[in-house]
């Protein structure tokens, strides 16, 4: 599904990423790796193959689509326990698999790993970062006459019917303050329920489809 807003057409995809081709860039937020090994670290066993496959997700995406550049918007890596053989020797695995340069904003779960975040062998960024019209951040940060497109919050929308309730991932887009949020890319990641404004639209990611919901 594509929507402009501020001179910026973009693509929202139902792999929850947005493709941006006057920029070739691809945005994606949200992919919290390692957060099984976090999970089991506290005896609840979450199977390991979540990392693998939210990577093998994310390398669909930059085959098909040939972007120059990955924009992570925050939250790579879920916390320190992250930091094992098997999510870097998967994370290596994937930037040589992808012909995009791959750039970090920092969120809020890696705030605290910036000393370590070397070892990913990618830029990272610890504030907003300005394409033209566009801010590029992880929590919001919405200012006028430009689009912030964010992450951080893992937006979804309650759907419900008589019978009964569906929780679907979305974007959160509100066209007064330019304000576009990313869904979380990563598997098992939760999401925050959002209440949509007069002036916001949900555009709801149901398997391969995105339907907008108007507040």
């Amino acid at each position: 599904m594509e929507l402009t807003t501020c001179d910026i057409n973009l693509k929202l995809l139902p792999e929850k990423a947005i493709y941006i081709d006057q920029f070739k860039s691809l945005l994606v937020s949200d992919i919290h790796l390692g957060k099984s090994e976090t999970f089991q670290r506290a005896g609840i066993p979450i199977p390991n193959a979540i990392n693998a496959e939210t990577l093998d997700r994310l390398q669909n995406l930059c085959l098909r689509l040939k972007p120059d550049h990955l924009f992570i918007l925050g939250d790579l890596l879920h916390s320190k326990f992250a930091l094992v053989d098997e999510v870097l020797n998967l994370w290596f695995d994937f930037l040589q698999s992808v012909e995009a340069d791959v750039s970090l904003i920092i969120g809020n779960h890696d705030r605290y790993l910036t000393h370590q975040l070397e070892k990913l062998s990618i830029h990272y960024f610890t504030d907003a970062i300005q394409i033209e019209n566009l801010i590029l951040s992880h929590e919001p940060s919405p200012q006028a006459h430009h689009l912030n497109i964010c992450g951080h919050i893992h937006p979804c929308l309650n759907i419900k019917t008589k019978l009964d309730r569906l929780r679907l991932p979305c974007f959160y887009f509100d066209q007064i303050q330019h304000l576009l949020v990313l869904p979380s890319f990563g598997e098992f990641t939760g999401g925050y329920e959002v209440e949509l404004t007069s002036s916001a639209t949900a555009y709801v990611i149901a398997e391969d489809v995105i339907i907008p919901f108007q507040g």
